[in-house]
């Protein structure tokens, strides 16, 4: 599926993910990507003070996550959809630390150069604009934050492109090599792409509208979950 006029296609994941939300996606998101997560997380380094934001935080579970890394910090979560920001702040509402507000990746409703890391899990490909939504990633990151991108669906991974014709929204197929090239356009440096396995076992009789059996589901684990990484030059490049 193609992305057609940026507007309306932000009003359509509003729509979509409004109703995932009510139907209780968002919480499951948690099981769904927590090896995926943990991997990531295992691999970054956190001081206590750190200042993350979280693109694309559905029902805030990465969130919560996060602040138990950086007591000392503050974590934002942005998300699209009404409905997953306001389970997220019901859910959350006792971490002073943590805070949710409904935007989009393109137009990031918050001061530049606040944020040291910059986080997505599972959403970077609905994005109708990625290239803009990486030029407001570098608005909002201090110089040398870091962006930290991770999905499933990608260029590599034949085994979660039958998705695209599942979901009711339009999604971005690129590889690895093309992140990175979005990364770079938007001035990140060092940008790097890498895998992230799902160790988990597939039961012989998992059945899913996403995959055709079990064994396309343990080919896609196998191939793991597309890791790209970038940096914010510490020193502005015009100087």
């Amino acid at each position: 599926m193609k992305h057609n006029d940026p507007i309306q296609a932000e009003e359509r994941l509003r729509e979509e993910f409004n109703r995932w939300a009510s139907a209780g996606r968002g919480e499951e998101m948690a099981e769904e990507h927590a090896a995926i997560a943990a991997g990531l997380l295992a691999q970054m380094e956190f001081a206590l003070d750190d200042k993350i934001l979280d693109l694309g935080c559905g029902a805030g579970w990465l969130c919560g996550l996060l602040t138990d890394k950086v007591p000392q910090g503050q974590v934002v979560g942005i998300d699209v959809a009404d409905e997953m920001v306001r389970r997220a702040r019901e859910r959350y509402a006792e971490r002073v630390s943590l805070m949710f507000i409904r935007g989009e990746a393109e137009d990031i409703p918050w001061d530049e150069n606040f944020f040291n890391k910059v986080i997505s899990i599972e959403s970077a490909y609905y994005w109708p604009e990625p290239g803009k939504a990486f030029q407001e990633i570098f608005r909002v990151l201090q110089p040398g934050g870091t962006v930290h991108i991770l999905i499933n669906l990608y260029k590599e991974n034949v085994h979660s492109h039958q998705w695209r014709e599942k979901l009711a929204v339009a999604t971005h197929l690129l590889s690895g090599d093309e992140w990175c090239g979005l990364l770079t356009g938007a001035g990140f440096e060092q940008a790097r792409h890498a895998r992230i396995i799902d160790p988990r076992p597939v039961p012989d009789g998992y059945q899913s509208k996403w995959f055709e059996s079990a064994e396309q589901m343990r080919r896609f684990r196998q191939e793991g979950a597309l890791l790209v990484t970038g940096r914010k030059p510490a020193v502005p490049s015009w100087r």
